[in-house]
């Protein structure tokens, strides 16, 4: 028999490679760990030193800060220790700098960038340690413990700091080149955010310094004579673009669920600043988090007026257009910091993660791109946000806390889609939205036309019997033509009512839930009493059955009424207009919601004189007063509104309506959208995940009975008015 003994977890030796080397993405992503560390040191700068070998193959990789530096004892027992939970359990630095090197691996991140490491520290006790590390000798190495690492110590009257020297004998130009280079500093200006201090102290600062040698190929009549060394210093500041949005909005949402913002837009001069509420009605889910996000239009006169706004280059010059435009490519982006240090890869210019050009194709006036989009997201530790950084410094693990920041930063950016497809409509830069119906009277209308030939004609000395002739040859085109734009405009409204009905499928199936589940509950009970009733007939047989089978009945009628109340929606033959009772079919379309507002505890009125009558198509009646209905149920839920009503109010004078007031106690609609009338474009919605089709259609409804559909200020909710169209508005 075996006794049993106790064992240990021996890591191989080749496991320092994994957590170093194999973890760490690429050499940039290495860099930026090391950086980090410098920042934990509390050191006011770093330096990143790039170096060719002047007189052989190789470089070295110099990063080297002017924090408070290592004992020998944090040496061996903390920085020589794999994932030590040192900076975890300390959360900050000793001036209350918080620590951003929590899992205690990113110092091996030395490994991807040469062959060796050279560790120089001076701590404040005077003390210098020296520690040396070839990586190839942990792979060869059986076990970790198998290697042995030298730490020299002595005195010293050097001021604190720590040098990490990295020698690499592969070739410069192969390992950092230009586009490396250029990657490096790129990630370099988005690593700390330039708009949210890392610190709470104005006097605490962190500098980057990047020096580095660009090696250039002299060809003389194409042939390479020698290689040129340049050699480059820059201190690492954000773009000039930065401060060049065309709109912008910032703010915070506490966990709650409650924010306040600032709206911003740069393309009106001396423009207002606006405040924007928003209320999630619950917590995020994902603690606190704090926006600022900038958008830039892109068109021609956009990117003009970007420069003409200051954009210059490092040498003070005004950018061209393409430099323009491609400072947009490669710094935009939305980037989630934590501690004012940005969380690879988000942010990245082609790391989408939002999902912003998908949405953007489906809906590309109202929706932002990608490349439109330099956006700053703060987010909490992970101890109060929940959201985790992955060990291999890739983004966020994909929890529900992370779900919950997408969603809420898709509100927050479409606060600001809404403002700004609101001023560039009134502003004349977006599409202009297409009524259907009046788009089809100005394609088939040929009176201007007919006018201008007419006159041609006649200046030409053309018989007057001929003009005559080619005059009637065009009316008689025009009216073969308009039964075909009346044909399609028939149409189009069948659609738009079958469109609605799309919509309140919700309704429709909470409606049809209840009948459908009795039937199928008593299918079998039916069943069985009516095989015991054929079998041997009992009055306690009769008893039970009967009931059912009025069950059964009064549920089918709940279904014929159910479809009765939709059938205008669905029909799919349009007849002639006609007089409509108003009273009677406005009671007809809240019976389809009933059951919804009876249940949300939704009041409604209807103040209609009895008789009110109007010509027009009862489909469309519905249309419009069902997309009503459905936008005043959905918003009250969503905001959570105390009082919840809805007022329906017809003003008659002399038969005739004067207006139709609808009214609701939800949380109304701003005024910025109300004066610029994008509600009623098709592509618009406030909704997360609307269409825009709603009040679009509502309002080509109510234009084909004669009246205009319009949204007014109000300050206890959303008010609509129905008012018949006058002969001006046409």
């Amino acid at each position: 028999m075996v006794d049993d003994i106790g064992y240990f977890i021996k890591p191989a030796g080749r496991h320092i490679m994994t957590i170093g080397r194999d973890l760490i993405h690429d050499q940039c992503a290495a860099v930026l760990e090391l950086v980090k560390n410098a920042y934990d040191a509390d050191s006011p700068q770093v330096t990143i030193s790039l170096l060719c070998n002047k007189d052989k193959d190789g470089f070295k990789v110099v990063i080297e800060d002017s924090g408070h530096g290592m004992t020998r004892d944090i040496v061996i027992n903390k920085w020589l220790v794999p994932s030590t939970d040192d900076k975890l359990k300390r959360k900050v630095s000793p001036k209350g700098r918080t620590m951003q090197g929590r899992k205690g691996v990113g110092r091996y991140a030395a490994s991807i960038l040469g062959d060796d490491l050279l560790l120089e520290t001076v701590s404040s006790s005077c003390e210098q340690t020296t520690v040396y590390v070839e990586w190839k000798r942990f792979e060869k190495a059986r076990f970790l413990s198998d290697v042995e690492i030298l730490v020299d110590t002595e005195k010293t009257n050097r001021s604190t700091q720590t040098k990490l020297t990295i020698n690499n004998n592969t070739s410069y130009k192969n390992v950092w080149d230009n586009l490396q280079i250029k990657k490096l500093k790129y990630e370099l200006k988005k690593l700390i955010s330039p708009v949210h201090a890392i610190s709470e102290s104005e006097s605490d600062v962190f500098n980057i310094l990047i020096k580095y040698d660009v090696i250039e190929d002299e060809i003389i009549d194409g042939v390479k004579v020698r290689e040129i060394v340049e050699h480059y210093e820059e201190e690492i500041k954000p773009y000039p673009i930065l401060d060049l949005f065309d709109y912008k909005i910032s703010g915070t949402i506490n966990k709650d669920g409650y924010g306040k913002f600032k709206y911003y837009n740069q393309r009106v001069k001396n423009s207002i600043v606006k405040d924007v509420i928003i209320d999630l009605g619950k917590t995020t889910g994902c603690g606190e988090v704090t926006y600022d996000l900038r958008v830039y239009d892109r068109e021609k006169e956009a990117i003009d007026n970007l420069i003409l706004r200051g954009l210059k280059d490092d040498d003070g010059n005004y950018v061209g257009k393409l430099q323009a435009r491609q400072l947009l490519n490669d710094y935009n982006g939305v980037g989630v910091y934590r501690n004012g240090f940005r969380i690879r890869p988000l942010g990245d210019a082609d790391f989408d993660w939002l999902k912003l050009n998908s949405q953007r194709i489906q809906n590309p006036s109202l929706k932002i791109g990608i490349n439109q989009i330099i956006g700053f997201v703060y987010i909490q530790s992970e101890e109060l946000s929940g959201l985790e950084e992955k060990s291999a410094r890739d983004g966020l693990r994909e929890n529900e806390e992370y779900k919950k920041l997408i969603d809420i930063t898709h509100k927050v950016i479409n606060e600001l889609e809404n403002r700004r497809f609101s001023y560039r409509k009134k502003a004349g830069l977006s599409r202009k939205a297409v009524k259907i119906e009046r788009e089809f009277e100005k394609l088939f209308e040929y009176n201007s036309l007919k006018k201008r030939i007419k006159k041609t004609l006649r200046n030409s000395g053309v018989l007057p019997e001929m003009v005559d002739k080619i005059s009637n040859l065009i009316d008689s085109e025009g009216e073969t033509k308009n039964k075909v734009a009346e044909e399609i405009k028939r149409t189009v409204a069948i659609y738009q009512g079958q469109a609605t009905l799309g919509r309140i499928v919700n309704v429709i199936l909470h409606e049809g839930r209840r009948p459908l589940n009795f039937f199928k509950n008593q299918v079998d009970n039916v069943n069985f009493w009516a095989t015991q009733l054929k079998d041997n007939y009992s009055q306690e047989a009769l008893d039970e059955i009967v009931p059912i089978t009025n069950g059964f009945g009064e549920n089918a009628k709940h279904f014929v009424e159910l479809f009765g109340r939709l059938d205008p929606l669905a029909a799919k033959k349009r007849n002639k207009a006609c007089q409509v009772d108003l009273n009677e079919t406005i009671q007809s379309v809240f019976l389809v919601f009933e059951n919804e507002l009876f249940e949300n505890q939704i009041k409604y009125s209807i103040l209609c004189p009895q008789g009110t009558k109007v010509f027009g198509w009862k489909q469309d009646i519905y249309v419009i007063l069902t997309n009503l209905i459905d936008n005043s149920i959905f918003w009250m839920l969503d905001k959570k509104s105390k009082k919840k009503e809805i007022t329906l109010t017809i003003e008659v004078s002399d038969q005739k309506i004067v207006f139709i007031d609808y009214r609701d106690t939800g949380p109304g609609i701003e005024k910025e959208l109300l004066d610029s009338g994008v509600i009623f474009d098709p592509e618009f919605s406030t909704k997360d995940e609307g269409s825009g089709l709603g009040l679009a259609i509502a309002g080509e409804a109510a234009s084909r009975n004669g009246f205009s559909l319009k949204a007014f200020d109000s300050d206890s909710g959303a008010y609509f008015r129905l008012q018949p169209i006058e002969e001006d508005e046409e």
